[in-house]
């Protein structure tokens, strides 16, 4: 009996870890998804893990934001057939590792406006440890915290 509690808490674990130690990250911070600002420079000391989050917030209808490729990154342009993200609070989990490109399709806000985002996606975190905070400690809302709660109470009940 008590080696499946104990399986069952080690499978509850295993599968919030990776949420747990997800961090959600504003693009552009308070500046939000806008033009004439440099996310190069804000993605600069950054460390984006498979299982992030990047939430580009902007007024609804003044931007939007397309996922692209290098090439359509360097150029300003949208393969056809790319859907745009419109909410004005867009929220993309980050899948797999690589590079990934973010541009605005509205005018010619990539092109003379500068806002697009270029990153590196790193590989899952699987370590219990946490990792360096960013100068950016503030503009990530560490949501590891809640889950943390959520499994030691998961645990204190199964113990019970």
């Amino acid at each position: 009996m008590a080696s499946s509690q104990y399986f069952f808490i080690l499978a509850i674990v295993a599968i919030l870890v990776p949420s747990i130690l997800a961090t959600e990250f504003v693009v552009g911070d308070d500046k939000g998804w806008t033009i004439n600002f440099d996310y190069q420079a804000w993605s600069q000391g950054k460390e984006f893990h498979v299982g992030d989050t990047l939430v580009f917030k902007y007024k609804e209808g003044v931007h939007n934001v397309l996922k692209v490729n290098g090439t359509g990154f360097q150029q300003c342009v949208a393969p056809l057939g790319t859907e745009a993200l419109i909410s004005g609070n867009d929220v993309i989990t980050l899948a797999t590792s690589g590079r990934k490109w973010y541009i605005c399709g509205v005018a010619k806000h990539c092109e003379n406006g500068n806002q697009k985002l270029a990153i590196t996606m790193l590989p899952q975190i699987v370590s219990l440890a946490p990792s360096p905070v960013s100068a950016a400690k503030e503009c990530v809302k560490p949501i590891y915290y809640e889950w943390m709660m959520v499994v030691f109470g998961i645990l204190a009940m199964v113990m019970v």
